[in-house]
């Protein structure tokens, strides 16, 4: 978006990358970062819904500071220990007026000026204590973006339905992928070896569960349809509600793994 302009309300806080997405939010000088992976979530699709709800999570349990307390901030520039009041200074030196300023909104600015050749040297005191005054008109939060308030109020707008958990890291194809299915790779000991097809599903805290087929036995085609039904089978098993242990046939097939893989090798 040109500068100055803000980004529509459904990318906001969230940029596009060649990957995927990218949420960053930043709250009382705390950055909140997060990226959503097209390849972690299945397509871009889902990928800018997750961001989207990400970021709206962020927007409604951090809400940004109240107007009054950002106004009562002083900035670098500030000479006189107090936000929002200043003095104007005559062309020799002296003092001529101190002022008490606040921005209120778009169309409202207070502004009092106390010369101290009218009210001598108690203009700067008279300056503080008007804008105390200013202050109090000063509602609401900070205003970050036009979006900001409506996600706040809104209930949230993806239903658990709508939104696929994310992908382990098993579960992505890789680009070095032959199979074209993720977790199903074919393997080969040595150059003269027919090689078997291996469905293999990781899951973190567990290990793997894996199972080969072998070339020699199935045939080149029946052995790699195998592998993908055995693999779509251990991803299967890998949702069903944990426990803290592998589901009883992953079990089982994990402690048949190292016999199916013996037997994928060549006999000498």
């Amino acid at each position: 978006m040109p500068k100055g302009t803000p980004n529509p309300a459904a990318m906001y806080g969230i940029y596009r990358r060649a990957w995927g997405f990218e949420v960053s939010i930043v709250r009382n000088g705390t950055r909140y970062f997060k990226q959503f992976g097209r390849a972690s979530y299945g397509s871009e699709e889902q990928a800018l819904l997750q961001a989207q709800d990400w970021r709206d999570g962020i927007v409604r349990s951090v809400p940004p500071v109240p107007r009054r307390t950002r106004a009562e901030k002083l900035r670098i520039n500030n000479t006189t220990g107090v936000s929002g009041v200043f003095c104007q200074v005559a062309s020799d030196g002296r003092v001529r007026a101190w002022v008490a300023k606040t921005y209120i909104g778009h169309d409202e600015i207070l502004r009092t000026d106390f010369p101290v050749n009218a009210v001598g040297e108690a203009a700067q005191e008279l300056a503080v204590e008007e804008r105390t005054r200013q202050l109090e008109r000063m509602a609401g939060l900070a205003r970050l973006h036009p979006a900001e308030e409506t996600i706040r109020k809104s209930p949230p707008a993806f239903p658990a339905g709508l939104l696929s958990p994310k992908r382990s890291k098993s579960e992505i194809k890789r680009s070095t992928n032959s199979s074209g299915v993720s977790g199903v790779h074919f393997k080969a000991p040595n150059p003269g070896h027919p090689g078997y097809w291996l469905a293999i599903t990781y899951t973190t805290g567990k290990g793997s569960v894996s199972k080969a087929f072998s070339i020699k036995e199935h045939g080149p085609e029946k052995a790699k349809l195998l592998a993908i039904e055995e693999r779509e089978r251990q991803l299967e098993q890998k949702l069903m509600p944990d426990t803290g242990t592998l589901a009883p046939s992953l079990r089982r097939e994990a402690s048949r793994h190292g016999q199916a893989a013996v037997e994928a090798r060549p006999q000498r």
